[in-house]
């Protein structure tokens, strides 16, 4: 019987303990070749570029504002790449927009080694992969009535202005404040004070915490 394809993955994680773990379990597997692995940098992009890997292994921190243009970034510019993330825990909002972002495979901390090859394997084979605690989180939000997000204002029953759950819907999208301020026209000390309210009001500790927060509420409006 012949052996399966390498695959060529490159591991992405601000994680350092994390990233080391999964650079110790992918050396046990003949099937894997990492081409790379580093934290996430300005010019990262540029490193993974130049390995073209077939699968970019990531954590949860490529879901930050920052992170996440790095990710559209390299999703236009190695068309063929596939996502998997490792995320530290079953939150369904991470999850969601996860795959909002492109992520294809998603293995939780508490998954084995094997667990994970195997979904990496599956993901380079064009499949798409998720904990089964998760996949309901999946069916529902695909069977929601077309309109049922767009009808729950970003933040609104969260205390937030009509400015404020503007700019949540934009970080949600992973803009900058240059880029936010430039959409909104607006100077960006404006937008650091609108983000600087609604974590205060939201009590969030961080941008992406304030996405979490308006997401798990949008589910929770939605029933989901």
């Amino acid at each position: 019987m012949s052996s399966p394809p390498i695959v060529d993955v490159f591991v992405l994680a601000e994680n350092r303990l994390l990233r080391e773990a999964l650079l110790r379990v992918f050396a046990k597997k003949n099937e894997i070749r990492v081409v790379g692995s580093n934290s996430y940098s300005p010019d990262i992009h540029e490193q993974i570029m130049a390995t073209a890997p077939v699968i970019i292994v990531l954590d949860s921190s490529g879901l930050s504002h920052s992170s996440a243009q790095l990710i559209s970034i390299l999703r236009s510019t190695i068309p063929d790449v596939k996502l998997v993330m490792v995320d530290m825990d079953a939150d369904e909002a991470t999850f969601l927009r996860a795959i909002r972002e492109g992520v294809v495979g998603y293995v939780l901390k508490d998954a084995s080694a094997i667990e994970l090859v195997t979904t990496i394997r599956s993901v380079a084979a064009g499949e798409a992969v998720c904990p089964s605690s998760l996949t309901a989180t999946l069916f529902r939000y695909a069977s929601r009535p077309p309109g049922t997000v767009s009808s729950i204002a970003w933040g609104a029953e969260l205390g937030l202005s009509r400015r404020e759950q503007q700019l949540m819907m934009l970080l949600r999208d992973g803009l900058t404040n240059k880029e936010i301020a430039s959409e909104l026209n607006i100077s960006e000390q404006t937008v650091k004070n609108h983000v600087h309210n609604i974590m205060r009001k939201l009590g969030a500790r961080d941008r992406l915490a304030a996405v979490r927060r308006c997401e798990v509420f949008r589910l929770e409006a939605t029933g989901t």
